[in-house]
């Protein structure tokens, strides 16, 4: 089998999960094809993992530092200046992931807002990318996203919104990322999406360790390595071959990051 030139946008190889395990990992991606990895931050002490981590593995691993909206509510007053210190850190990449979540109710919508709104003008400030999180909550953020007078370059990281959320997203301009749940049986839907994504908007990610794609479902934990999965489903669906697809989606992380 051919090895793909890929490129996971979104892995959380800075939690405990992974903490006496990165090398290996590491060693199995790029084993599997996987020429870089952008490392998510959720909260100070994850992005600052991230930093440490694009220290450690310079121009393989890249780290986007953020609060995401499940960890605005135990935000410290001074964290997101904190996040603002560590975007200057080297091999940071972007901003994120921030975004919002009306699945879980672990911080008031208002408050998720509030700080997705601070994140989108720090990020237009820098001129760096975002990457958003956006788990039962598309509409929203595609309302808060039009309310904008300018954006940052933003992905939409493991999308399942629909055929006309997608495509109010791409009309904002965002990229799209799929993760394993587009590989799931039941995700007839999601993969119509993603067949109609434009070849230069799309994206594909693992968003380790969740999320783990078919073959490999419910196999805890997901690891950048098994990006190769739900790279080779979305080409079936697009009926493009997994080695011009990889090449197209690596392509699009890099120039997305400006890696």
């Amino acid at each position: 089998m051919v090895l793909l030139n890929l490129f996971d946008t979104h892995a959380h190889l800075n939690t405990d999960t992974f903490d006496s395990s990165v090398d290996e990992v590491i060693a199995r991606a790029k084993e599997a094809g996987v020429g870089g990895i952008a490392v998510i931050g959720i909260d100070v002490e994850t992005s600052r993992r991230a930093c440490e981590l694009a220290k450690s593995y310079p121009g393989y691993l890249h780290a986007v530092v953020g609060i995401q909206p499940n960890s605005a509510a135990e935000a410290a007053e001074n964290d997101f200046e904190v996040i603002q210190e560590l975007a200057e850190q080297p091999g940071v990449v972007g901003i994120g992931e921030t975004g919002l979540d009306c699945y879980w109710d672990d911080t008031p919508i208002e408050m998720q807002h509030e700080f997705f709104q601070q994140h989108l003008d720090f990020a237009v400030e820098r001129s760096l990318p975002v990457v958003i999180h956006m788990r039962e909550s598309c509409s929203l953020i595609i309302d808060q996203l039009r309310s904008q007078s300018s954006l940052p370059p933003t992905v939409m990281h493991s999308f399942t919104g629909n055929l006309d959320e997608a495509r109010a997203c791409l009309d904002l301009g965002c990229m799209i990322s799929f993760a394993g749940m587009v590989t799931f049986k039941k995700s007839m839907d999601l993969r119509e999406v993603a067949a109609m994504v434009p070849e230069d908007r799309l994206l594909v990610e693992t968003d380790s360790p969740y999320l783990s794609p078919e073959p490999l479902r419910g196999r805890r934990p997901n690891e950048p390595a098994r990006v190769e999965h739900t790279l080779r489903c979305l080409a079936e669906v697009r009926k493009v071959s997994p080695e011009s697809l990889a090449e197209t989606t690596t392509a699009n992380a890099r120039r997305f990051f400006r890696i």
